[in-house]
């Protein structure tokens, strides 16, 4: 089966799917919500892309749940067995389906982000749009799912690759947060995914690690999850 009629099939079951579009609604809604949310709550007037930009912290979570459902769902019915026998090349399943989950989360993402830019230029006075937090905000969630993706290949059951994914969110960082060391915090703050992916949306004049860098440290993490979810789907049984 070529590439083509594999992302054809994938995109069929993206389009037909109703949670798909309604999580990448909700992407939308709680991004922009919560930036305008928290933009609302800043009374002082150096308050920056980091804070127009908030809401990606509930957006990111919204991308991991789409992602993870993106290929959990056939594995939690038992129509990942069909979809391999139709796709014998198992490699092109995840690359399509990893075309069809970047591609969504792109476009929602965008609008989510530029809702955001727009909420924090009416809402903060002192807060003046920049491209490249806006941008790396978009290309950090799409990292994220594609991340999620990779994991949720790999684990096969969606209920313990949400878990996993939301830990790496949300626990990871809080644990960054708690570490004394100099030496160590700043280690964990330019290696772990989420503060080095986020590190796009820095406004400091020097940071522990650039905005690029930082995104291209979340890279390197979605590439090792993407090609051990890909040797998990080669090798195992549907």
């Amino acid at each position: 089966m070529s590439m083509r009629r594999a992302l054809h099939a994938e995109w069929t079951k993206a389009l037909t799917s109703p949670g798909t579009s309604g999580l990448l609604v909700m992407v939308i809604a709680g991004t922009a919500g919560l930036s305008g949310i928290v933009a609302a709550a800043c009374s002082g007037a150096t308050c920056g892309a980091d804070v127009a930009l908030t809401g990606v912290q509930l957006g990111q979570a919204i991308v991991a749940i789409l992602a993870v459902l993106v290929i959990g769902n056939e594995y939690s019915t038992g129509m990942i067995g069909v979809t391999l026998a139709a796709v014998p090349r198992r490699f092109l399943v995840l690359i399509g389906k990893a075309l069809v989950v970047a591609a969504g989360v792109t476009v929602a993402a965008t609008v989510a982000v530029a809702g955001s830019v727009a909420i924090g230029e009416t809402l903060l006075p002192a807060y003046h749009a920049t491209l490249r937090p806006a941008v790396g905000t978009v290309l950090y969630l799409v990292l994220i799912a594609l991340l999620s993706l990779g994991l949720a290949t790999a684990v096969r059951n969606p209920a313990a690759a949400i878990g996993t994914v939301l830990a790496l969110l949300y626990s990871v960082p809080i644990i960054v947060t708690v570490v004394t060391d100099p030496v160590w915090h700043d280690r964990l703050v330019k290696y772990a995914p989420v503060s080095a992916g986020l590190a796009v949306q820095s406004t400091e004049a020097d940071p522990l690690i650039g905005p690029w860098k930082g995104l291209g440290v979340l890279a390197l993490w979605t590439l090792a999850a993407l090609l051990a979810g890909a040797i998990t789907l080669q090798r195992r049984d549907a």
